[in-house]
């Protein structure tokens, strides 16, 4: 699976046929998907599967390995990935020079991190997953675009720099940087844990963890809406995907510095659920929130029960799809409008009432309210919470309240802005010839189309399927939890 995506890569450089490269960027996240639905079935009766590549021994060879997590994750990232190439496709973005490689490549970028069983490689593939970002993110060559991707490149070139030397450190200490060989090393060896511990925190920048995550409101909604989507459902989540994997490997999930892991989690819930209110653009406010879900999703690894990690991983499950629906919103408002300012924008509930709709239901999913996944996932990490006893199931439970709160008048604002108030009477028309026009008067007719705002309401329909649909899930996320608790079977599968 990681393969396909950079082979196909390939082909869209040497294919100049747009109906042949929008054929390639449809197949790839709907072959992986398929493929992550069949390790998924593989997985009932086998939970681990390990592949050494070109035939040497094990624990020197270069692993693949997979489990019911990273199948999940490979489905979820595949689905949401299909969503926003066909929102780029709608947009035309797609033929801007060398995209569809670039999006190819950055898929098998993150096919790859989420596959190999080696941190050296962990580090190769996000750094095959950035190379093509910052080409993604200076697609239309504007200056302000140029300068966002220079910031962009900066924090990404010193955090992997710092991984790098992490993973060079783990392996002076350990000796091998095979996550199966290194199992439970970090408990034995304070060197390794703090060579992993390295390691972590590169992983925790790209990651936009608190204090180091202003770079990502920075960055982020400067590129345009599809981009944007990719990378909330990318970027961010492999990181965490990796967070996840090496504290339960190495550390066996007791890190010795778990109460500093906890106070930062703390701060990322809280501050990204209020930085959003200080924001009056679609997708600033939005890139606050993403900050809070890696909060959110960290949490079930400081507590580290089997309940815990299911819910935290469920939690990772939502918070890909919802986080995509909302930023294809946006997307589908700011190409039809010219703007996704709160002042510039109005009375949406009336003009555009099956966007309003699904953007609602994003909305509360995000939030926590019933019926959508983010409910779900909220009120399971509550559960995980509230089975951690003593002060700090209080100062948890306390924490995700507080934290939904925030959220909850931050995307009111966002409401009231962008859907309600009085009509709108200006727009800013997109013109092929010379771009975004100057204002205008909005003619009545003017509409997000249906077809423009479909993928936003794939994803809303996918977050409303996960909720009724919980129960499955989350036997899947708790068999994903039991795999990162119990890890002879990785061990074994990868180790013989």
């Amino acid at each position: 699976m990681a393969a396909l995506p950079i082979g196909a890569a390939a082909l869209a450089v040497v294919l100049r046929s747009v109906i042949g490269q929008r054929l390639l960027l449809v197949a790839v996240p709907v072959l992986t998907s398929l493929a992550a639905v069949d390790l998924l079935r593989l997985h009932r009766s086998t939970p681990v599967l390990a592949e050494n590549v070109g035939a040497f021994a094990p624990g020197i060879a270069i692993p693949f390995v997979s489990d019911t997590l990273t199948a999940l994750m490979l489905l979820v990232t595949s689905v949401t990935s299909l969503a926003c190439l066909v929102f780029m496709m709608l947009t035309g973005e797609d033929r801007y020079r060398l995209v569809p490689p670039l999006v190819l490549m950055l898929l098998g970028g993150v096919n790859g991190a989420l596959l190999t069983g080696d941190l050296f490689n962990l580090f190769v593939f996000i750094e095959v997953m950035l190379l093509p970002s910052y080409a993604l993110i200076a697609v239309t060559g504007t200056w302000r675009r140029l300068g966002i991707g220079r910031t962009f490149v900066i924090i990404n070139l010193l955090t992997s720099t710092i991984l790098l030397i992490g993973v060079g450190l783990v392996y002076a200490t350990a000796g091998s940087v095979n996550l199966a060989v290194l199992a439970g090393a970090a408990v034995s060896d304070p060197r390794t844990a703090l060579s992993s511990a390295i390691v972590l925190l590169a992983l925790s920048v790209k990651g936009a963890v608190v204090p180091i995550h202003t770079w990502l409101p920075r960055t982020y909604p400067g590129t345009s809406a599809s981009v944007m989507a990719l990378f909330s459902a990318l970027h961010t989540k492999v990181a965490v995907y990796a967070i996840y994997r090496i504290v339960a490997t190495l550390y066996e999930g007791e890190p010795p510095w778990g109460l500093i892991l906890a106070v930062l989690v703390g701060l990322t819930i809280v501050v990204g659920a209020y930085g959003s209110l200080g924001e009056h653009i679609m997708r600033r406010a939005l890139s606050w929130q993403m900050i809070a879900g890696i909060g959110h999703i960290l949490l079930g690894l400081v507590i580290f029960t089997e309940l815990s990690l299911a819910a935290g991983i469920f939690y990772l499950l939502h918070h890909v799809v919802t986080m995509g629906a909302l930023l294809l919103g946006a997307g589908a408002i700011e190409q039809t409008y010219g703007s996704g300012r709160y002042e510039r924008l109005s009375g949406l509930v009336r003009r555009d009432v099956l966007l309003t709709i699904c953007y609602a239901l994003a909305l509360m999913s995000l939030v926590g309210l019933p019926p959508s996944s983010g409910f779900i996932g909220k009120l399971s990490l509550v559960q995980a919470a509230a089975g951690a006893g003593g002060s700090a199931q209080v100062v948890l439970i306390t924490l995700i309240c507080v934290a939904a709160l925030g959220a909850l008048v931050s995307m009111q604002r966002l409401w009231v802005g962008v859907f309600w108030g009085p009509d709108m009477t200006t727009y800013r028309p997109d013109s092929p010839e010379t771009g975004r026009a100057d204002r205008q008067e909005l003619p009545a007719d003017v509409r997000v189309r249906p077809l423009l705002f479909a993928p936003a309401a794939g994803l809303v329909v996918l977050q409303l399927a996960m909720f009724v649909l919980a129960g499955p899930l989350m036997g899947l996320t708790s068999r994903a939890a039991q795999g990162l608790m119990d890890l002879a079977p990785y061990v074994q599968a990868v180790l013989g």
